[in-house]
């Protein structure tokens, strides 16, 4: 072998060797990636220290458990990369099991109905959370404020203060009917996320969302009906709430008033810990579900580890303050860079 063959194959060796290590700083670089990887190793921990952790009976409970979250969390995470964001969602939740059942109860109607005048109500709250956003430019937080205390005040005027009962069985099999004995709200679970996770990355209509997030006043410039879109971002938002609550309400046979309390701030900790930032521009489905699924995974890890219930909220609220901190710090860093 001559010199300049050693010298080919050299080169040829480095360029490998640094088109790996690219590739993998690439996949390193993705909020994504690293989260699979932080599930799969507390779920190797987990099921050393309880054997319960994975058998299908508590992976089933973590997914149902999840179908409220994660659904919401796909709403959540658009308007987060669009700069917003929505504190009313858990009222939302309520709101549409509330008008289901008294649909169901009251008016006698039948269970597609109920579901229709049902999201119909929460697409309403996602209306209001986005006139009043986009067209009188009220600070998102305030307004989601203030949509949330009002439409839980509403949830109790309606239902007078007590929980729907003896919800007909046509409509429970919504949230308790199984198809290869999966139950049906799992199923809906993974089309939204996988169908959202699409739309997010592929779709002209949702990418926008990134170019709002990251310059609000040059996606104008650039011809994008910023007010619409915000709109419809808060519609979308309050309907998959709307969607929870039904499948939660369907799922417990009762339409509670005190469903929904503090999802608000666990859905936003899994968008943020799944990549999404509160400065906007950044974010994915598919990060939010993982996000969800790891608090998911660490409030059924905490049951089984016998841990105070009263301690979760610690943990999520500690979780939460340090993925902030985190996203904070990234932005800076991104910043300095730039």
């Amino acid at each position: 072998m001559t010199e300049q063959d050693l010298n080919t194959e050299t080169v040829q060796s480095t360029s490998t060797n640094g088109g790996s290590r690219s590739l993998l700083r690439r996949f390193s670089a993705q909020r994504e990636f690293i989260m699979l990887l932080v599930i799969v190793a507390f779920a190797i921990i987990m099921a050393l220290s309880s054997p319960i952790f994975l058998t299908w009976l508590n992976i089933e409970a973590i997914l149902m458990a999840l179908t409220v979250e994660a659904t919401i969390a796909i709403g959540m995470v658009v308007l987060l990369i669009s700069g917003g964001l929505d504190l009313s969602v858990g009222s939302t939740l309520a709101f549409a099991g509330v008008v289901a059942g008294l649909v169901l109860t009251s008016l006698g109607l039948g269970a597609i109905p109920a579901i229709f005048i049902g999201l119909l109500a929460a697409l309403g709250v996602g209306l209001v959370n986005g006139v009043l956003v986009s067209k009188l430019k009220i600070n998102p937080f305030i307004t989601t404020l203030g949509t949330m205390i009002t439409v839980r005040g509403l949830v109790l005027i309606l239902a007078n203060g007590r929980a729907i009962l003896n919800l007909p069985d046509s409509f429970k099999e919504i949230g308790q009917g199984r198809m290869m004995g999966i139950q049906y709200p799992i199923f809906v679970l993974l089309v939204l996320v996988i169908g959202g996770d699409l739309l997010l990355r592929y779709s002209r209509f949702f990418r926008q969302s990134y170019y709002i997030g990251g310059n609000e006043d040059a996606a104008r410039l650039s011809g994008i009906n910023v007010d619409l879109i915000k709109i419809l971002y808060y519609s979308l938002a309050a309907l998959l709430a709307g969607a929870a609550g039904l499948m939660l309400t369907a799922r417990f046979g009762s339409a509670s008033l005190t469903v929904g309390n503090g999802v608000e701030l666990r859905v936003i900790t899994a968008c943020i810990i799944g990549g999404a930032s509160l400065s906007g521009g950044e974010g994915s489905v598919l990060g939010a579900f993982l996000g969800a699924l790891f608090m998911g995974m660490l409030a059924n890890a905490l049951n089984l580890l016998g841990v105070d219930v009263y301690y979760q909220s610690f943990f999520t609220g500690l979780i939460l303050i340090l993925a902030v901190v985190f996203s904070v710090l990234n932005d800076r860093r991104k910043l300095s860079r730039s």
